[in-house]
Order: structure tokens, then sequence, then C-alpha cells
């Protein structure tokens, strides 16, 4: 018997290399995902000015960063089609600074507008590096503030842009082509359908029942890993986890011999896997 849906991942044409340079833009969940992989050692920028939720604030990102041609993977995660206007320039704004609300006005992006906006994030990212890979993903994170049939449409608007960036058609009677774009190496990555459909559950949320718990960010962690990392990454994060784990280690005595020889031997493993990895450092 079946007591849940599991929310299938399509191959993404692409893997993830130990210690590889990436770029992390968009919401909190992007955050949460981005040092995640800043963690486990590789060479991740998450978010250079801030959390942004809606595509025009992360084209914004995007153009404002001095990109390196050795970026090899860039996720972007978006929260809402919902801008903030300055009245007096009528321009987007990324963040309203606190200033008083009177100065701006809230809008939706159409889907049109949000396709719009990530093509030409993806246009930069891609003259940068024509081979980078691009991941796009929705943040699972519902927003109370525009009551959650607001959100939910939101939500629609986003997941409809993606589509249209990956090139499927809204209408068919034909069974989904898998969720890879014409465009190669740019992929959908469903954390929101695993958080909504498959583990739908409030059990997997902070007590605010928004946000995902920290074992909800870790399964989804899981499931990416699992779809996008090479076997060389995988096997990397194995090696790596031991002495992850020493490094955090609060010693009661850290004068003591036993902890100091314990010390030796993993700077032994570091020093192991520098010669493996040619990127990793700690």
């Amino acid at each position: 018997m079946e007591f849940r849906t599991i929310v299938d991942i399509d191959d993404p044409g692409f893997r993830i290399v130990p210690c590889e340079e990436m770029l992390f833009v968009g919401s909190c969940f992007a955050d949460n995902i981005g040092s995640r992989f800043k963690e486990e050692k590789f060479h991740a920028v998450v978010n250079p000015y801030g959390v942004m939720y809606n595509p025009a604030s992360i084209l914004h990102t995007v153009e404002r960063m001095d990109l390196s041609p050795s970026l090899r993977t860039t996720f972007i995660t978006l929260g809402t089609n919902h801008v903030y206007r300055l009245n007096e320039t009528g321009e987007i704004v990324d963040n309203c600074q606190k200033r008083p609300q009177s100065l701006f006005t809230e809008e939706e992006l159409s889907v049109d507008e949000c396709a719009d906006y990530l093509m030409k994030a993806i246009s930069i990212l891609r003259d940068i590096n024509p081979e980078m890979n691009i991941v796009l993903t929705v943040s699972p994170i519902r927003y109370r503030k525009y009551g959650y049939h607001g959100s939910q449409l939101s939500k629609a608007a986003l997941l409809l842009a993606i589509d249209k960036v990956l090139g499927y058609p809204r209408s068919s009677i034909l069974p989904r082509k898998p969720r890879i774009s014409r465009i190669s190496k740019i992929s959908y990555f469903p954390a929101y359908e695993i958080l909504n459909d498959e583990l739908r559950d409030y059990r997997f949320y902070k007590p605010d029942m928004l946000h995902p718990s920290e074992q909800t960010v870790e399964y989804i962690w899981e499931r990416l890993v699992d779809t996008y990392f090479s076997d060389e990454a995988k096997h990397f994060l194995e090696e790596w986890r031991p002495i992850k784990q020493t490094l955090g280690h609060k010693p009661f005595d850290p004068q003591s011999e036993d902890y100091k020889a314990l010390m030796d031997k993993t700077m032994l493993k570091i020093a192991e896997l520098k010669k493996k990895y040619a990127t990793f450092a700690v």
C-alpha cells in the first residue's frame, strides 16, 4: 500500500561536480539550499544583495554581479510575482528599505512578464558561460499576507512562467514532456511539489506552519543530491562528512592529548582531500 505520492524528478541532463562554483539567487529557500552547498564545500555565492523574491529583482541581482566564466551552475528560486514600484520613478525596487508604504505601488507581474525577466537573467548568465547549468525552482513557502488563495495564484503564475521558459505547450492532450528545457542544461527542480504534494503534512513545517522544517529541508536536499550530483560529488560528500562532523565538534578539553591527536588525523585527511580535489578548500 502507498500512503504518499512520490514526486518524480526528471534527469536534468547534467551533473554537479565536487566543489564547483555556484550561484544561488532568489527567495529564502535559495538561502537555505545555498547555505547547505557552502557547508558541503562548494564555492557558492548566495544572494549577494539580499533575498530576492520576484523575477524582476532576481534579474537585478544578476545584472549587478561581476560574474566569473568559471561559474558552472546557477539556482534561481522564485518566491512571488508581487513587486513594488517606486511611485516617483516607476522602477521596481528590490527592497523598500522601511520607507513609507505610500511611496510604492504593489503590482502582480503577469506570466509573460515573469518569463521575460527570467529569460533576460538566463541570457546574461549564458553570456558569461554558454555552458552554464541553470536550475529553476519555486519556493514552497506560502505567503500569508496575500491570503492563501492569493498565495496559490502567485505560485501558479511562477510555475506557468517557468513552463514558458522551458518551452512547454500549456494545453495538450499529449503526455507532458520531461521538465528539461529545449535550451540545453536548464531544468526545473520540484521543491514546491515535494513539500506540497509528497510530504503534505504540517509536521514537516516550522511552528509558523509556513516555512519548511529543518527535517524537510534535509529531505529536499537528499532528493536534489540523488538527482543532480555526479557519482564523484556523492563520493566527495561521503569523504567530507566525518571531517565536517569532527570540525564541528566542541571538545570538552581542547588542550588534551587525545583531542590534539584527533585534530592531527583530521588535518591529514583534509590534506588528502586537497590532493584529490583541486578546488577543495576549508
